[in-house]
C-alpha cells in the first residue's frame, strides 16, 4: 500500500503559523485518541469524536473511507475533500473530526465534520541528517502508541511568531540516534526529536501532531527523547511486527 506524503521525510520547514490549519475545533480535544467530544444534545457536534486515522483516498482525490489508530474502519456517508489531498489512490495521515451515523442499512458510516493532516516525518539517522543536531525546546504535551501498533504519536506546541525575515522558520525531523542491544537479545531504538527554532520569535505557541510510522523503526521498542522548557522528556514504547 502506498502511503502516500507519510512517507516523505518531514523536511516541510514550518512556517510561524505551524498547524494553525488544524482546525479551529482543537480547543476542544482530548488527547485520548478515541474519545467523545461532547454529550448528547441536539448540535452536529453533538456526538462528535475527534481520531487519528488513515484517510483513503480515491481516484477524485476525496477521502472515501477512514481507519482509526484503534483499528475501526468507517466508510464516509459523503466523501470529503480537502485542498491539501494531492495524490489520489493513496492513503493520508489525518486527524478527523466527525459523527459516527447508520445508513438506511444500519451500518456505521463517518460524516466528516473537519479534518487536518498529520506530518509522518520519516525516520533518519545522524549520518543522513545534513545539518548539526539541533534539539530547541518545545512544549511537550504527550506521547502515545496506537492501539494498532502502527504508531508513535506525539502531541507537543512550538512557541511561534509573526517574524519579519521570511527565511525564519520551524524545521523538525526525528533522528535515529543508535540502537542498542538489550541482555535477552531485543533491540531498542533510540530516537530523538530534531527541532530548529530557526530565528521564529517565540511569543505564544501553536499546536503541532506527528506521527512515526513504527514500520520504519529497525528494532523491538523505541525511546523518543524530545527537549522541552522545562527539561528532557524520554518517553519509551514496545514495538510489534517490526522483525
Amino acid at each position: 500500500m502506498r502511503m502516500g506524503k507519510m512517507t516523505i521525510e518531514w523536511t516541510k520547514r514550518l512556517k510561524a503559523r505551524l498547524f494553525a490549519y488544524l482546525l479551529p475545533l482543537t480547543a476542544g480535544i482530548v488527547m485520548s485518541c478515541t474519545q467523545d467530544g461532547y454529550d448528547k444534545g441536539d448540535s452536529e457536534y453533538s456526538n462528535m469524536r475527534g481520531d487519528f486515522v488513515e484517510a483513503q483516498i480515491g481516484n477524485n482525490k476525496k477521502i472515501v473511507s477512514i481507519t482509526t489508530d484503534d483499528g475501526d474502519f468507517f466508510e464516509l456517508a459523503q466523501p470529503f475533500s480537502a485542498q491539501w489531498i494531492a495524490t489520489p489512490d493513496t492513503v493520508y495521515r489525518c486527524m478527523l473530526y466527525y459523527n459516527k451515523v447508520r445508513d438506511s442499512r444500519g451500518r456505521y458510516m463517518a460524516q466528516v465534520l473537519s479534518v487536518g493532516e498529520i506530518p509522518c516525518p520519516k525516520v533518519v539517522t545522524l549520518a543522513e541528517l545534513d545539518s548539526d543536531m539541533k534539539t530547541d525546546p518545545v512544549k511537550f504535551e504527550s506521547a502515545w502508541l496506537s492501539k494498532t501498533g502502527r504508531y508513535i504519536n506525539l502531541s507537543f506546541s512550538l512557541m511561534t511568531g509573526s517574524a519579519d525575515d521570511e527565511k525564519a522558520i520551524h524545521s523538525l525531523r526525528v533522528v535515529q540516534d543508535t540502537i542498542t542491544t538489550n541482555q535477552d537479545g531485543t533491540r531498542t531504538s533510540h530516537l530523538r526529536l530534531y527541532h530548529d527554532q530557526g530565528g521564529v520569535p517565540e511569543y505564544y505557541s501553536a499546536q503541532a501532531y506527528a506521527s512515526i510510522i513504527t514500520s520504519q523503526i529497525p528494532a523491538d521498542s523505541a525511546s523518543i527523547t524530545i527537549n522541552t522548557y522545562t527539561g528532557v522528556v524520554e518517553k519509551a514504547f514496545p514495538l510489534r511486527n517490526n522483525r
